[in-house]
């Protein structure tokens, strides 16, 4: 981020065994602020986030993003990661650093743990409102809807004798590790077998060409949600970084709605 520099935010809890240094970069400004929740690795340094904080810091506004254990600049094992810890980590970065109204913005797995962290926040008395949401291609549930549904036997096979299968990547050089424990605690935290309420609006940017995250599967999410008020605006030559100059735009568009 342009103007801030990184926190270490020190996490520990009963859930899970390992102390995990997490990276923050946090700048203070207007309200309500921006809080970023990025995709499964990737990390605070991508085209997205650097765009919408230098129109942040334009606006004077307050913009918050951090790295997941395991991303970036964070400590921790990629592979030790799950959408639980992650989840903790989200929310411990947000109660420590989002003290005012918040529009969050999730992109990708962001946008899964977006919703699951609005879920969390509504338990708590002192966590500080979100009044807008933006998700851009939301993979909601992503590590059973879009994994292990669509995994062959034998990956399916891999994953349980070994405890892991290496994913070929279309965005690095380098295999990633799909693990058992990623998809067996995603299971805890599926959305998509029931209805969503989060309490605030919702948009949702969407590319037709998306190979990773369907846009049907955008569509499935809108017609989960009960009451609050969702707007899904499908790009039709959009893929699913969604980060080109005509894209960045779009974001910046929606966010400013909130």
């Amino acid at each position: 981020m342009s103007e801030a520099g990184v926190t270490s935010l020190i996490i520990k809890s009963e859930s899970f065994a390992a102390e995990r240094t997490i990276a923050v970069r946090a700048r203070e400004g207007k309200s309500p602020g921006l809080f970023w929740l990025g995709g499964f690795k990737s990390d605070m340094k991508g085209t997205k986030i650097q765009a919408l904080d230098a129109w942040a810091a334009e606006q004077g506004r307050a913009c918050v993003c951090f790295d997941y254990s395991g991303h970036g600049e964070s400590g921790g094992d990629f592979k030790q990661g799950t959408i639980g810890q992650w989840l903790e980590e989200s929310a411990a970065v947000y109660r420590k650093f989002a003290l005012d109204p918040q529009v969050v913005v999730g992109s990708s797995m962001g946008g899964w743990l977006a919703l699951l962290l609005a879920r969390e926040l509504r338990k708590l008395k002192d966590a500080a409102p979100i009044v807008g949401m933006v998700l851009i291609a939301p993979a909601v549930d992503f590590t059973e809807e879009l994994m292990w549904k669509q995994f062959s036997p034998a990956i399916k096979q891999e994953i349980c004798e070994k405890g892991f299968w290496l994913r070929p990547s279309q965005y690095g050089e380098e295999a990633y590790p799909i693990t058992k424990s990623l998809i067996e605690d995603g299971r805890r935290h599926l959305l998509l077998g029931g209805l969503i309420e989060i309490g605030c609006p919702v948009h949702i940017l969407q590319g037709v060409q998306d190979p990773d995250v369907p846009w049907r599967h955008a569509v499935e999410l809108v017609s989960r949600f009960a009451r609050d008020d969702i707007v899904l605006t499908l790009i039709k030559d959009g893929d699913h970084r969604l980060s080109r100059p005509e894209d960045i735009e779009r974001l910046i568009a929606a966010v400013k709605e909130f």
